[in-house]
């Protein structure tokens, strides 16, 4: 596992660290050539580097940022060129191919895709995309990127997302019938055959142990149980298993 980035609270951060759970033991990575330290970056595994991108400090935003490469401890910097604009707490997945990342705290709906094997950035489309957004979630399926919820301005909430294949740079919203109540600060992972949403929080900051399943072939949803479900939160951590959807931690009602 790698981490690398954030906010100590003191000071934002251009550190972090490889865990190994066989050894149970840290090694930290280095900081030659390493990004300009930042908070709500986002970062993506390629198989052999870590990618991250955007953040920002303070008031200030980033549209640049780096791999690792943990073989040989070493970064390398993400092109500027053609990059998206400068922004944070936007959303990124890998593709197997490209890094997508989109949307954020930057009051756009813009994109990009990034190649690192070229070190080349190509703009998503913006036709029929969704209203900008940020904490909102992304999951890659396999041929398409589908975002949903977020807020756009601090003080609404959207039930809203839109599917993006890059293979024709178009995009196709979600359904807006039975959908999860609107939200932000929830999590989604991709099973194989839907996308799964699950906690968050209101416009008021109401928490929610609610979510839902999103079918997009048949662009269908379907509300996940609440019998034994989780205390209602935010914040908090989500992965799949392969067969189970595991959450962990985050905000709950008493803070």
């Amino acid at each position: 596992m790698i981490i690398w980035g954030g906010d100590d609270l003191a000071a934002v951060l251009n550190t972090g660290g490889k865990y190994n759970p066989s050894t149970d033991s840290w090694t930290p990575t280095t900081t030659t050539n390493a990004p300009d330290a930042r908070a709500d970056h986002t970062a993506v595994w390629t198989g052999s580097e870590m990618i991250i991108w955007g953040g920002g400090l303070g008031t200030f935003f980033y549209n640049t940022g780096g791999r690792y490469n943990p073989s040989t401890d070493t970064w390398t910097p993400t092109s500027t060129a053609n990059a998206p604009s400068a922004r944070a707490r936007q959303t990124a997945v890998w593709t197997g191919s490209e890094m997508i990342v989109w949307s954020g705290f930057c009051g756009c709906n813009t994109g990009g895709r990034y190649n690192p094997n070229t070190d080349t950035w190509t703009a998503t489309s913006t036709t029929n995309a969704p209203d900008p957004r940020w904490f909102h979630t992304s999951v890659w399926t396999g041929s398409e990127l589908i975002v949903w919820g977020g807020t756009p301005d601090a003080r609404n909430v959207l039930n809203t997302g839109g599917r993006y294949n890059p293979s024709t740079d178009s995009w196709t919203p979600t359904s807006t019938t039975n959908p999860p109540d609107a939200r932000d600060c929830h999590r989604a992972v991709w099973t194989g055959g839907e996308m799964i949403v699950w906690g968050g929080q209101d416009a008021n900051f109401i928490l929610f142990n609610t979510g839902g399943r999103y079918d997009p072939g048949a662009d269908t949803w379907a509300a996940t149980s609440v019998t034994n479900a989780p205390d209602a939160r935010a914040d908090h951590t989500a992965v799949w298993t392969g067969s189970e959807m595991i959450i962990w931690g985050g905000q709950g009602e008493a803070g």
